[in-house]
């Protein structure tokens, strides 16, 4: 898997960089700080499996973005940005983006992002699609392959919140019971509810659920290492 990562901000880089690392067995993270290099890396290497572009680095235009769809049209393209404003998540929208990820997700959050952008799905938070459907950018269903759940993680007990805080940073249900101090068969009791809840079949889907409804999942890493 070979991962372009444009952005001109270098700590913003290496703080992603680790989560890209884990995407798969074997993952070729190659660093631009400019729109024109990172370009240059797609055209004169292999083929790029993903690319991630900040909105706002040196050389970064309108139809920028189009360009690398039209050079690269097997290849998703993700927008990163520290930019929530309509304007750009339309202008990702109309030129073909695979995915907008706020610069705010934490780096568990901006990884399953991705994971689901890999299979072919597309990833924009509600909130985001939200605002553009209310200012009549965008139909309300199809974007991320259906009608967007809204108030749907307000259905969560404070213990199933926990739990799907910690199931999104990547623990498993052992983890999840030593972490939270409870028997395995209680996490998974309390997995059912929380997938009859968000309207999910599986662990995949619930978490696709929660980030596109904008959940943060601060510190949950370093919760799970403890």
């Amino acid at each position: 898997m070979r991962i372009i990562l444009a952005d001109d901000h270098e700590l913003v880089r290496a703080g992603i960089r680790p989560f890209l690392d884990e995407l798969a067995t074997q993952v070729e993270v190659v660093e631009a700080e400019s729109y024109d290099r990172a370009m240059e890396e797609a055209v004169e290497g292999p083929i790029p499996t993903l690319v991630i572009l900040d909105l706002r680095m040196p050389g970064m235009q309108e139809g920028g973005l189009a360009n690398f769809r039209r050079r690269f049209p097997q290849t998703p393209v993700v927008i990163l940005s520290a930019s929530v404003e309509i304007e750009d998540v339309l202008m990702a929208l109309h030129e073909g983006a695979a995915g907008y990820i706020p610069k705010t997700f934490g780096g568990p959050a901006t990884q399953n992002a991705l994971r689901l952008v890999l299979s072919g799905e597309r990833f924009f938070p509600s909130f985001a699609l939200e605002a553009a459907v209310e200012s009549g950018g965008i139909a309300r269903r199809g974007v991320n392959g259906g009608e967007q759940p809204g108030s749907v993680l307000d259905k969560l007990s404070a213990r199933e919140r926990d739990i799907l805080t910690l199931m999104i940073a990547g623990g498993t249900n052992k983890e999840i019971a030593r972490q939270l101090t409870v028997q395995e068969i209680t996490v998974k009791v309390h997995l059912r509810n929380i997938y009859r809840k968000l309207g999910a079949a599986n662990r995949a889907q619930a978490v696709r659920i929660a980030l596109e409804n904008g959940w943060q999942t601060p510190g949950t890493q370093a919760a799970l290492n403890h």
